[in-house]
């Protein structure tokens, strides 16, 4: 996975007709003026999973800005940087323009341009001469975002079984069944945290302000604004952590020692929830007995935190209950005992009392829509392929790295094709090495995207989307303190007329693989309209505002609602018999993590406040705010190395893979024992080159993990790095004798 060395025959001019225009720096004047006049239209963001509502600006006919909806709750009027960055996605220079077919070895990132009839024409061919040979078990869907709903659905109605999201394995998954574990329901997205209510507010490792969950964001800054009382324990002192009563600068690996310790504290000392413990709890006098041993004095041993530092913590979280919250986090696999991890947390919280107490898990609602008639799945006597046997019991969805496994292995039965939906596999798949490995044994490869990427790069067919802003989408039904649901509706034309809308390239490919009732309506606004009305709410307020939002309900005990638990013991399960049966630890216990080996230090990760993932430093907007990452290194570390403020190094981790090289930032605010760097850097894909080669990848050094045996999620925080010291660079040579911008090299199309 080292890139390969950058040569001049790479750098062949694209054709405007096919990818975006040259110009490094595009405004938002790029598309062509539409007819009407100025207008605001209301839709919904797709810039992270929050789906903020938000109003897209058009003035002389081109996109001038999109600004928080102030009817929607989950913006409440504002956007993130990345939601008001957004337009950048719009005009961002080497989107994907037409349909592409595969010239070149796969990899060489050559294609050629052809319509879209040719391009679904070769897709449905080949996708048909897999299933006659192998069943359409053997094709597999991947995922990320709602734009994926018709497309599955299409493939689904062909006979289609495996499709996963890898932000389940990846991200969510280990939280979500965690507390799925403990109170028998999961978590969502937007979570239901009442941090506007909250006295006191845990973070673990969760990165509120630079990972911008917008509401969360809004309400964390007012809670500090009213003095709430903030715990942190990080590593590194983050942006939150920053403005903390106490900062618990833990160490990597061990979180779940320093929770079960204040467990310790708070139930020796009688601080629990007794009233909701005795009503609401399962188990509670073994989980007692277990967490009885795990004392503060054991623990700091194991993290580094003084003994009295926990005790003093445990003591304040107990003291402002039930109005106090620790927060579950969502990029949730680190260290592969997730799982129980975020069953700590969910324990924790019960001990507080606090689901559905003010300040604590507010009670969510939803308005609910009426379904489209439309025809059931084919059945299938394979089954999935990527738990088998139930490897990973407490799995609820898909595991993409289950898929991958199976591509490679080709067991339990074999994957020949894959169609992948606006996630690039290679940055978000552990071990990039086993994703190409896997994707040389696959027969075709298809990849729908409004952006290139490494993974694109390797498809045979690249289809072109339009994005959010030009597009219509599946409504978004939300649960929240209300609930509500939103809109997502086109703002102004997608740049090329060959960019296509999900829902349309579901419907064509739904009509080439000789499945057409699978999508029978003619156009998406029939579809939407009749989801809408036949719940009794009108069309046409949704398409002016943008959003419905359900009646006053009650959010907590307080006000009259009513809690319920959907275990098999019908409560707060503190001693779990569902996981003890399975072979594995009924109460969450602490096992030590692996040292790093001599010479290196432990890698741990976290996102920019300005970018969604890898996906938008093409985007000219968020790039200017933040063109490339930096790797964090603790002063003393430092020292020791000889690395300067602002030194180029490179990172070589474990298995001797070696990064790009990456400026050195020095800090006090890090244990030296680890260093940190924001993912979705260090693009090695031509077919961006505002990207390309721009700081390291994280996802790179990602070939070490643990897979977590209760759901088959995978680590990020399981690989160490040595750090090299980059020679000095050369100095640059004059405008005038570089032949192309830096970074700016193109992938070869050709006319069709």
């Amino acid at each position: 996975m080292d890139p390969l060395p950058l040569s001049r025959r790479r750098f062949l001019q694209i054709s405007a007709a096919t990818f975006g225009a040259a110009a490094s720096s595009p405004t938002l004047s790029a598309t062509a003026p539409a007819a009407g006049p100025d207008k605001t239209v209301a839709t919904y963001c797709e810039m992270c999973f929050w789906r903020c509502g938000g109003l897209g600006v058009v003035r002389e006919g081109k996109l001038h800005a999109f600004v928080g909806n102030p009817l929607d709750p989950a913006s409440n009027g504002r956007l993130c940087p990345r939601g008001t960055g957004a337009p950048g996605s719009h005009v961002e220079p080497d989107r994907v323009r037409t349909p592409l077919i595969r010239v070149g070895a796969r990899g060489k990132e050559e294609f050629k341009s052809v319509t879209w009839d040719e391009a679904l024409d070769h897709v449905a061919a080949r996708l048909q001469k897999i299933k006659a040979e192998q069943g359409p078990e053997s094709v597999a869907f991947f995922k990320h975002g709602i734009g994926a709903k018709f497309i599955e659905h299409a493939l689904k109605s062909w006979g289609v079984v495996n499709s996963a999201a890898p932000s389940y394995a990846q991200c969510r998954g280990p939280r979500d069944v965690g507390f799925v574990l403990t109170y028998g329901t999961g978590l969502g997205s937007p979570e239901p945290l009442d941090i506007a209510n909250t006295k006191t507010l845990v973070l673990i490792g969760s990165h509120l302000g630079e990972n911008m969950h917008n509401t969360q964001v809004q309400e964390f800054a007012e809670f500090l604004g009213r003095g709430g009382k903030l715990i942190v324990a990080d590593p590194r002192l983050s942006v939150a952590a920053s403005k903390a009563a106490h900062w618990l600068p833990v160490k990597a690996g061990t979180d779940i020692a320093l929770i079960n310790a204040w467990m310790n504290v708070i139930v020796t000392e009688g601080l629990y929830d007794q009233a909701f413990v005795k009503e609401y709890g399962h188990g509670f006098e073994e989980f007692a007995r277990f967490i009885r041993t795990q004392t503060p004095d054991w623990a700091a041993a194991e993290t580094g935190i003084p003994a009295a530092t926990i005790r003093a913590t445990a003591r304040a979280m107990a003291a402002t209950r039930p109005a106090t919250l620790i927060h579950p986090g969502r990029r949730s696999n680190w260290y592969g005992d997730d799982s129980q991890r975020a069953r700590a947390v969910a324990l924790l919280n019960a001990l507080m009392g606090n689901w559905g107490r003010k300040g604590g898990f507010f009670l969510q609602h939803t308005v609910k829509l009426a379904p489209y008639p439309l025809p059931p799945y084919p059945k299938s006597a394979k089954g999935k392929a990527d738990n088998p046997g139930g490897k990973y019991p407490f799995a609820d969805e898909e595991l993409s790295t289950g898929i991958r496994e199976a591509t490679l292995t080709g067991q339990p039965y074999p994957i020949k094709a894959w169609v992948v939906y606006s996630t690039n596999l290679v940055f978000t798949l552990p071990d990039p090495r086993k994703t190409l490995a896997a994707i040389d044994k696959l027969d075709f490869l298809v990849v729908i995207d409004t952006i290139g990427s490494e993974i694109a790069g390797y498809a045979d067919v690249v289809l072109p989307e339009a994005m959010f802003l030009e597009r219509y989408d599946d409504i978004n039904s939300v649960w929240g303190r209300r609930g509500w649901v939103a809109l997502r509706q086109p703002v102004v034309p997608a740049p090329s007329p060959e960019q296509k809308p999900g829902w349309w390239i579901g419907k064509q490919l739904a009509n080439k693989l000789g499945v057409p009732q699978a999508i029978p309506f003619s156009d998406i606004e029939e579809y939407l309209a009749a989801r809408v009305e036949k719940a009794g709410l009108s069309y046409a307020q949704l398409k002016r505002d943008g959003v419905i939002v359900g009646p006053v309900k009650p959010n907590y005990v307080e006000e009259g609602g009513k809690i319920e638990f959907d275990t098999p013991s019908g409560k707060v399960e503190f001693f779990s018999e569902q996981i003890k049966k399975a072979g594995f630890d009924p109460v969450p216990r602490y096992v030590r993590p692996a040292p790093a080996p001599a010479g290196m230090v432990r890698l741990i990760t976290g996102r920019s406040p300005v970018h969604t993932f890898g996906r938008t430093q093409g985007n000219p907007i968020l790039h200017d705010m933040q063109p490339t990452n930096e790797v964090w290194i603790a002063t003393p570390l430092a020292a020791k190395l000889g690395v300067a403020d602002g030194q180029k190094v490179r990172l070589r981790n474990q298995d001797g893979i070696t990064s790009l090289p990456v400026a050195a930032r020095l800090t006090e605010r890090l244990r030296p024992d680890c260093v940190y760097m924001v993912y979705g850097f260090g693009h090695t894909s031509r077919m961006s080159r505002l990207s390309f080669e721009m700081g390291a990848s994280a996802s790179h050094l990602n070939s070490s993990y643990r897979t977590d045996p209760l759901t088959g999620s995978t680590s990020i925080h399981t690989n160490f790095v040595a750090i090299l010291k980059e020679p000095a660079a050369p100095p640059p040579k004059p405008a005038a004798a570089q032949a192309v911008p830096a970074g700016a090299s193109t992938p070869t199309v050709t006319e069709a």
